[in-house]
């Protein structure tokens, strides 16, 4: 690709000659005329004659070649066109479906929801753009955008992953070592969510461990489309290493890979259809830390998550040139924390046995403020469990989340939740349910267990590389309804506060290449018997790709 302006120098080289050419042909006549005006030879016309329709035949090949260079020229500035605009709707999605650092890699530590479609409109083009120009300034324009569209052509095929289909396939993600050490005993080693009782879990336990980790590493693949209905097709998939352990010497050490999210999205111009396994859309914000990417950073700490198969229809209303409002609404697989009974064979969820989806929705308005987008929201969230023995009990849940901008390098992020039976998003410190007797017993009475909770962060750029986060979270399990329900099915013992604060430096050394370091506290309460807690230390880098 490196020689396509070649045509056009050999163009105007050729045309140049052409130009010489017929000249000297004139000239050459006028003197064959005068010649045979003076010296009235017959013998030297003819020779001339033949001459003159030598050079002709040989300017009639050389037109006949400009002619197909031309031709090539325009079928190859026509396929650079078409190039250019499948690199430019997959420009549009890269910018719609995830944040990007400088160089357009995928930014994977950020808090900030999937943004909704927007399409510049006419009002917003440049006023020169709207002026007439001369035929100079186009050509000039023209040049200038092949020069543009060849350079992004030649960037494109030196890093295009191939694919199964004629469409672009893209490939990213990032490689995530973690190293950390623990003071005190946690539910999980190099991403805890819980402070737990030394005694309790003798001999696992330990009063201080220290390890490494890469099964935070995630892989993404981006594929995109043709467009269908007048919308923009693409897909994404999403893995991690933190599916588990396989049952081999050192298999802490070998993560099994785990898929995360995939979806498959349908974009027009203010209204989008995502359909395939995604995160909560009624609880979007997330705390910003690159010490735990397999979870949430505060899960089971007012953080509700989850992924889950789902289908929802997103609609973005323009209120004016800085606000925006945007309505999200869907159905949910109905989980509820479940773990599977077996290793192949699936059997239905609590949620699932109830013979009906989730239904979640989510009112969200926007507004442009110092630089970003200061954003508003609300959701809710229903679905029905069945517990066996038509033991039904109704999950529910009310969010609000904000981003606050507070100026050009400081913002307030964080969420609020109220709701019940929502252990399988960790709410309720992952409990759901609590039950008076025997599981097995018909005549035990069920009941959803009601928590409240929540979480914010306050996140300071120094630079546009470096930044410090400082977040704190709780979740609270109602008490009153613990004491009166005797027996939990989620962990042997009843949770009833857990709190969380930590702060976190993140820098960005270069575009792909990331370094962290976190500290958070731990801190659990039990049903009459005290809290426990941890401190974890950790330090992250980290390679976009």
């Amino acid at each position: 690709m490196q020689g396509k302006g070649n045509p056009k120098r050999s163009l105007r080289f050729f045309v140049l000659a052409g130009a010489l050419s017929l000249c000297s042909v004139a000239a050459r006549g006028q003197e064959i005329r005068g010649a045979a005006s003076s010296d009235s030879s017959p013998s030297e016309a003819p020779e001339e004659i033949r001459a003159l329709s030598d050079l002709i035949r040989g300017l009639q090949s050389q037109v006949q070649t400009l002619n197909s260079q031309l031709g090539e020229l325009r079928m190859e500035q026509e396929r650079m066109s078409a190039e250019a605009r499948d690199l430019g709707r997959e420009l549009d999605l890269v910018k719609e479906q995830s944040v990007t650092t400088p160089n357009g890699a995928i930014n994977p530590y950020s808090s900030q929801p999937t943004k909704e479609n927007t399409r510049p409109t006419a009002s917003a083009l440049p006023a020169q753009a709207l002026q007439p120009q001369t035929p100079e300034d186009r050509i000039g324009k023209l040049e200038e955008d092949q020069q543009v569209m060849e350079g992004k052509i030649n960037d494109q095929y030196q890093t295009k992953v191939e694919s199964g289909s004629k469409y672009r396939l893209r490939l990213s993600g990032i490689v995530l070592l973690n190293l950390f050490e623990n003071r005190g005993t946690v539910n999980n080693m190099d991403f805890p969510e819980l402070a737990e009782s030394q005694q309790a879990n003798e001999p696992d336990a330990s009063p201080g461990a220290f390890g490494g980790t890469l099964r935070q590493s995630q892989i993404r693949l981006q594929a995109f489309g043709p467009d269908v209905a007048g919308a923009r097709t693409s897909a994404d998939v999403n893995l991690d290493f933190a599916g588990g352990f396989p049952d081999a010497p050192n298999g802490a050490w070998m993560g099994l890979v785990r898929m995360r999210t995939a979806t498959v999205r349908l974009d027009w111009t203010n209204t989008s259809i995502v359909a395939g396994q995604d995160r909560l859309f009624f609880a979007p914000l997330t705390p910003t830390s690159l010490a735990t990417l397999a979870i949430p950073e505060l899960s089971y700490a007012g953080n509700l998550w989850a992924w889950t198969p789902q289908v929802r229809i997103e609609h973005r209303i323009v209120l004016s040139d800085a606000s925006s409002l945007s309505i999200q609404g869907g159905i949910l697989d109905n989980l509820t924390g479940d773990t599977p009974p077996d290793q192949f064979d699936r059997y239905p969820s609590w949620g699932e046995q109830s013979g009906q989806p989730a239904y979640a929705a989510r009112v969200s308005w926007s507004h442009r403020m110092f630089g970003q987008d200061f954003t508003l929201g609300a959701g809710g969230y229903y679905g029905r469990q069945n517990w066996g023995f038509d033991r039904n009990v109704d999950g529910w849940a009310g969010t609000v989340d904000a981003t606050v901008p507070l100026g050009k390098r400081i913002e307030l992020t964080g969420a609020f939740y109220r709701g019940r039976a929502l252990g399988g998003f960790g709410g309720g410190i992952g409990q759901s349910v609590l039950l008076n007797g025997s599981f097995s017993d018909p005549a035990t009475t069920f009941h959803g267990l009601d928590s409240m909770g929540g979480w914010a962060q306050l996140k300071f750029k120094i630079k546009s590389n470096f930044e410090i986060n400082g977040a704190l979270g709780v979740d609270n399990p109602f008490a009153g309804e613990l004491r009166q329900y005797n027996a939990n099915t989620i962990y042997p013992g009843s949770y009833t506060r857990n709190l969380s604060p930590l702060v976190n430096f993140i820098y960005q050394i270069r575009s792909d290449i990331l370094f962290s370091t976190e500290y958070r506290y731990l801190n659990s309460s039990v049903l009459d018997s005290g809290s426990f807690s941890a401190n974890h230390i950790n330090l992250s880098l980290g390679y976009i790709f």
